[in-house]
């Protein structure tokens, strides 16, 4: 029987999560997980996870960050909005529409758990802002890193989530990283 977006999204966040939790669900919790998870949840869910997983493959280190290169908090929350984007907009084409203003929140309390808010409310707004020059840009670059970063989160939905795929989420993952590493760049050239 062949998965809908919709299953493979929710599907992809029950893995993600299992990866990360010390206790594990009972078959009966985790099938009831996979039923009942929201849809909405799950993205922002697996933008948050992704795009940690792209800091650590990348090498960085917000915490330091945080306090010599704060600008970067925003790029990651970039990141971070841009993967919530291309996860969500094939869900679009059954009716449903994305929350921005609820992902940029969740992802930024997610990745900087226990910031001031008007640290988060800088960060959401440093990342919100390169997010639209990026969605807006029409430059070659920009229309292929958007390109790029779609791909690599589709690759990594399929890998997650089909055992036929040519790739593991292992080999995906570390694309995350260098993509990130591309936005950094760019946004530190600037």
């Amino acid at each position: 029987m062949e998965m809908t977006y919709e299953q493979r999204l929710r599907l992809m966040h029950q893995l993600c999560q299992a990866q990360t939790r010390a206790d594990h669900l009972s078959e009966a919790e985790a099938v009831s997980a996979l039923a009942n998870t929201d849809i909405e949840d799950s993205a922002h869910y697996l933008a948050s996870f992704l795009t940690f997983r792209a800091i650590q493959a990348a090498g960085r280190h917000p915490a330091d960050e945080l306090e010599s290169d704060f600008e970067m908090l925003g790029v990651y929350q970039c990141f971070g909005l841009m993967i919530y984007a291309f996860l969500f907009m094939p869900l679009t084409q059954d009716g449903l529409q994305p929350d921005y203003g609820r992902a940029q929140i969740t992802i930024a309390k997610t990745l900087f758990d226990g910031l001031a808010p008007e640290l988060l409310a800088e960060i959401i707004e440093s990342g919100f802002h390169k997010f639209k020059l990026i969605a807006e840009a029409e430059s070659e670059h920009w229309l292929e890193y958007r390109e790029n970063l779609d791909k690599v989160t589709i690759s990594y939905l399929v890998a997650t989530t089909d055992d036929d795929s040519p790739h593991s989420a292992e080999d995906v993952l570390p694309l995350f990283g260098q993509l990130l590493s591309q936005l950094c760049e760019a946004f530190t050239a600037d």
